[in-house]
C-alpha cells in the first residue's frame, strides 16, 4: 500500500511540474503571453473578412489587454468625406480582454486564438513596439486596403520582431490575386451584389498576383500563415484554442450568378424591344437608352473620380471605364433629338466597347461576368443609335 501511495504522489509531483513547465512555455520570466486573434466574418459588408488582434497577458502586472488597430472615428462630421477621399485615419485602442471577447461573442462571431512561441527578448520587443505605437501621433495611420490595414499591422508586428521566422510553403494555390481572394469572402458570404460593385471600383492593381507575405493581409491568411510558420525549426504556435466556438453559418453561395441571371434578363428585354416595330416599343426603347446612358456616364464619373480625385490608389487603372464611359452622361440629353454630331460619339463608342470587347479575357483586369451582356447590348445599341434615322 505504502509503495502504491508513493508511486501516486511521484506521478502527482511530475503532473504538476508538466503544468508548470506548459505554463512557462506561454509566460516565461518576463511575465508576458502574447497572442494572435482571429474573429471570423459576420453579415455585414465591412466586417465580411473578419478581423485580428494582438493579445498581451502580463503576468507581473496583472493585465490582459487586446491591442486592436482597426479603429475609427465613426463621430468625425467629415467621416464619409475623409473615407470617398482615402483620407480617414485608423487608429490603435486597446480595451480590456473580456469586453473585446463578449462583443464578438454577442455578434456570434467565432474567435481564434494562437499563442506564440517567442522568447522573453522578442516578447518585450513586440509589446515595447505596441506601446510605441499607442503614444501620441504613432496611433494614426492612413488605412490601406491591401498594404496597411488592420491585419498587416499585426503581421509586421510580429515578423518584424521575430528573428529568423518564415513561413513554409503557400498559403494560397498559385496565381492567386488579391481579387481572387476577396472573390472567396464574398462568394461565401453571399454577397454577390456587393462582390458586383467591389469589381466594378476597384481597379487592375488588385488583380496583382499575391506573395506569402501579401497575402496575410486578410485575417484568416494571417492566421494560416502563423500557423506555418517555423523559428529555429519549431513552430511559432505554442498552443492554439478556439475561446468561442460558435455555429458556422450557411453556405449561401448559390446566389453568386443572380447578377448574371439579371444582367442577361435586362439586356436580351433591350434586344427584343429593338425589333418591335410598335410605336410605344420604340418610346420604351428610347426611354431604355436613356437609363443605359446616364447609368453608365454615372458610373464612369464616379469611378474617374475615384481614380484622379482620391487617395485609394486600388481604384486606379480602372478597366470598367471603357464601357462605363462617362461622356455617357452627356450624350443622354441629346438621344431625343438625334443631331447629327451625336451619331458620331455613338460610332468612336461602338469601337471602344468592340474593342473592350475583344479584350475581355487578355487585359490585366478580372471584369465581373455580369458586366458581359450589359457590355454586349451596349455595344449593340450603340450600332443602332450611329446609324442614319
Amino acid at each position: 500500500m505504502y509503495s502504491f501511495m508513493k508511486k501516486v504522489f511521484i506521478l502527482l509531483i511530475a503532473l504538476l511540474f508538466s503544468f508548470h513547465s506548459i505554463q512557462a512555455q506561454h509566460a516565461d520570466s518576463c511575465g508576458l503571453q502574447i497572442s494572435i486573434l482571429t474573429c471570423a466574418p459576420a453579415d455585414e459588408l465591412y466586417a465580411t473578412f473578419g478581423h485580428s488582434a494582438i493579445r498581451v497577458i502580463d503576468s507581473v502586472k496583472h493585465t490582459d489587454i487586446v491591442f486592436n488597430y482597426g479603429t475609427f472615428d465613426f463621430s468625425d462630421p467629415d467621416f464619409y468625406t475623409k473615407f470617398m477621399r482615402g483620407h480617414l485615419d485608423y487608429f490603435l485602442s486597446i480595451e480590456p480582454y473580456n469586453s473585446f471577447t463578449e462583443q464578438y461573442i454577442e455578434d456570434k462571431r467565432t474567435i481564434y486564438e494562437q499563442i506564440l512561441h517567442l522568447t522573453c527578448e522578442e516578447k518585450q520587443r513586440i509589446y515595447a513596439a505596441l506601446i510605441k505605437n499607442l503614444e501620441g501621433s504613432n496611433r494614426y495611420y492612413k488605412y490601406d486596403f491591401l498594404y496597411d490595414n488592420c491585419t498587416t499591422r499585426i503581421r509586421d508586428m510580429v515578423f518584424n520582431n521575430v528573428n529568423g521566422s518564415n513561413v513554409r510553403g503557400k498559403i494560397t494555390p498559385e496565381g492567386t490575386t488579391f481579387r481572387n481572394m476577396l472573390h472567396e469572402y464574398l462568394d461565401k458570404g453571399g454577397k454577390p451584389w456587393s462582390k458586383l460593385g467591389i469589381d466594378i471600383l476597384l481597379g487592375s492593381p488588385v488583380d496583382k498576383k499575391v506573395s506569402v507575405k501579401n497575402a496575410m493581409f486578410l485575417p484568416d491568411y494571417l492566421m494560416k500563415g502563423i500557423d506555418s510558420t517555423v523559428v529555429d525549426h519549431h513552430s511559432l504556435i505554442v498552443a492554439s484554442k478556439n475561446i468561442a466556438l460558435l455555429e458556422t453559418p450557411p453556405d449561401t453561395a448559390s446566389g453568386k450568378y443572380q447578377p448574371l441571371i439579371w444582367s442577361m434578363i435586362f439586356s436580351l428585354f433591350i434586344v427584343w424591344m429593338s425589333f418591335t416595330k410598335a410605336k410605344w416599343a420604340g418610346i420604351t426603347l428610347k426611354l431604355l437608352d436613356s437609363f443605359l446612358l446616364y447609368a453608365t456616364g454615372i458610373v464612369g464619373i464616379l469611378l474617374a473620380f475615384m481614380w484622379t480625385g482620391t487617395d485609394h490608389w486600388v481604384c486606379k487603372y480602372n478597366y470598367n471605364l471603357f464601357w462605363a464611359l462617362p461622356t455617357n452622361f452627356v450624350a443622354a440629353f441629346f438621344i431625343w433629338k438625334k443631331p447629327q454630331f451625336i451619331k458620331k460619339y455613338f460610332t468612336a463608342a461602338a469601337v471602344i466597347t468592340g474593342m473592350f470587347l475583344a479584350g475581355w479575357f487578355i487585359m490585366p483586369q478580372q471584369i465581373n461576368i455580369a458586366l458581359l451582356p450589359l457590355s454586349i447590348v451596349a455595344l449593340f445599341r450603340y450600332i443602332k443609335l450611329a446609324q442614319p434615322n
